[in-house]
């Protein structure tokens, strides 16, 4: 033992020995950088955090308020918005047309994808050039999307229109009527994003392992059986994922279905968002058109809740667990 183990002076960081109080405090002193890495980590989800939580919190308060752009102060009048618009039969309609667009669209969607990806999973030149060509919509505005279909539905010089007429049927409604706008607005909606559920589910057919098909091929298991008890459980974690993305992005659609029609005919297209919209910015009425947008919210907030349990579920049971 040295003297300075004897009057205490003697200090061991990190296998050296160091005889000085000075010299310790230099090697237990922690850079500021290294004080302030965790704070920097989570900064940017503690920005993100605030974005998300003021707007929030602000729609909940101005739906309480009579807040309007045609007035420069506002008074607190309670639920009187929410009364109002659980009173209004355009809400319920609006209720009705956006559940109405998000199943169709979505469950159309998720039928064709899956379809069209079991077909896309063969490795051929054909479907080489399929899997780029089915991407192109994606890479579309909805906005773009709308006015290329619009064109396309043109009653004299539509492209469709044309294809029509060979089975003698002429001048198709399409969105110019109450009874097809939805059928409209919601082909062009499926066009546009079915890919994104082919992607998906293209992605989760190349990921299944081959064993198990072999097996049920040496087996002689038919197609369909093979499908049903191996193809489709094994891929329905990639399907819920899908399903929770394209659903929650229907029940808000906006784009599509004004750029075609701004919720007409008359009201036949005009769901929560486009509710919100006009009774925000076309009748200057901000605070009642935001209960319309928390309503909507809570909705896809229930839904995609439940859809996300499900989804844990199905893939605790697809890996075995």
């Amino acid at each position: 033992m040295c003297d300075e183990c004897r009057k205490g002076g003697c200090f061991v960081n990190d296998n050296i020995t160091i005889t000085n109080k000075n010299e310790k405090d230099k090697y237990t002193t922690v850079p500021l950088m290294v004080k302030l890495r965790p704070y920097l980590i989570m900064a940017p989800a503690f920005l993100i955090t605030i974005g998300i939580l003021y707007p929030f919190f602000s729609a909940v308060f101005y739906s309480l308020t009579d807040y309007s752009f045609r007035l420069a102060t506002y008074d607190f009048v309670g639920l009187k918005n929410w009364i109002k618009m659980f009173t209004n039969s355009d809400f319920w309609h609006a209720v009705f047309i956006t559940a109405q667009y998000a199943l169709f669209t979505t469950g159309v969607q998720m039928v064709l994808g899956l379809g069209i990806a079991l077909l896309l999973s063969k490795d051929t030149i054909l479907t080489k050039i399929l899997k780029v060509v089915l991407i192109f919509p994606l890479m579309i505005a909805p906005v773009i999307a709308t006015l290329i279909w619009q064109l396309m539905l043109n009653s004299s010089v539509g492209i469709i229109e044309k294809f029509l007429n060979l089975f003698n049927i002429y001048n198709f409604p399409w969105a110019s009527s109450p009874k097809t706008a939805l059928l409209t607005a919601g082909l062009i909606d499926i066009w546009v994003y079915a890919p994104f559920v082919i992607i998906l589910a293209l992605a989760g057919i190349n990921s299944l392992p081959k064993s198990p098909f072999e097996a049920a091929k040496i087996d002689g298991g038919s197609v369909w059986f093979t499908f049903k008890t191996l193809t489709l459980p094994m891929l329905k974690p990639f399907l819920y994922i899908a399903l929770i993305f394209r659903l929650m992005a229907s029940l808000q659609e906006f784009a599509i279905i004004f750029a075609l029609t701004k919720g007409g005919p008359g009201n036949s297209l005009m769901n929560l968002s486009l509710t919100a919209y006009n009774t925000g910015f076309a009748f200057l009425k901000f605070g009642e058109s935001l209960p319309y947008v928390l309503v909507l919210w809570i909705f896809i907030y229930i839904i995609s809740k439940k859809l996300v349990g499900k989804w844990l579920h199905v893939q605790k049971a697809a890996s075995g667990n």
